[in-house]
């Protein structure tokens, strides 16, 4: 049985990872899939070929970690706030949503990703849900957490989950998949939540409307 590495060898693996998944995304947006190889990313990366092959064995490896990794949430568990300010609850979730759909790269990444579909079909599907399931199921839990407080009735706490970064990703995140150079201002990207949330509110607060 092969030892254990130590701290420093899993430090040392997982800053390589990092920069070969950097190196990787520069490349596959430069140059496409087909011309992108794996001796350039170990080169621009600055590991060996060897240290590569370890952590992704196959081009269609790295690119699937490529834009799985752009996608992840910063937290997989979202902190909720607590009930009682459905508002600013909604807020705090939807801003965390626009700042994941806002990423650098992660609209150049989708194109690269629906370019290449007919070779990856299973990371297309995945893809689809960019970052959102964490949202999602932080949502769910919050919109039964005001129910069972008394803020909100949401008969479909799913469902308005949806609505809700529905909301968002229409105006945040679809027109910079379309319309390249395409962008919002801080502000800009707020106020798409701030009515959002607005607009959840009205929809199921049990207490008086949103001044």
């Amino acid at each position: 049985m092969s030892p254990e590495p130590s701290a420093y060898h899993r430090r040392i693996a997982a800053a390589n990872r990092v920069a070969i998944l950097d190196a990787a995304t520069d490349l596959f947006l430069e140059s496409g899939y087909d011309r992108t190889s794996l001796a350039r990313v170990a080169e621009r990366a600055g590991v060996s070929k060897a240290t590569l092959f370890k952590q992704f064995p196959t081009k269609a490896a790295l690119f699937e970690a490529t834009v799985l990794a752009a996608g992840d949430s910063p937290d997989e568990t979202i902190e909720l706030p607590p009930p009682g300010a459905f508002h600013a609850g909604l807020v705090m979730l939807g801003r965390a949503y626009a700042e994941l759909l806002s990423r650098p790269r992660v609209a150049e990444l989708i194109r690269t990703v629906i370019a290449e579909s007919p070779r990856f079909p299973e990371l297309r599907a995945r893809t689809f849900d960019f970052g959102t399931l964490p949202v999602l199921a932080a949502l769910g839990r919050y919109f039964r957490a005001e129910s069972a407080a008394g803020s909100a009735q949401v008969d479909d706490p799913d469902m308005a989950a949806t609505q809700f970064l529905g909301m968002i990703a229409t105006v945040v995140f679809w027109p910079r998949l379309v319309h390249v150079g395409w962008s919002l201002t801080q502000a800009e990207t707020q106020r798409v939540v701030d009515e959002a949330a607005r607009t959840m509110v009205a929809r199921y607060e049990t207490r008086a409307p949103l001044a």
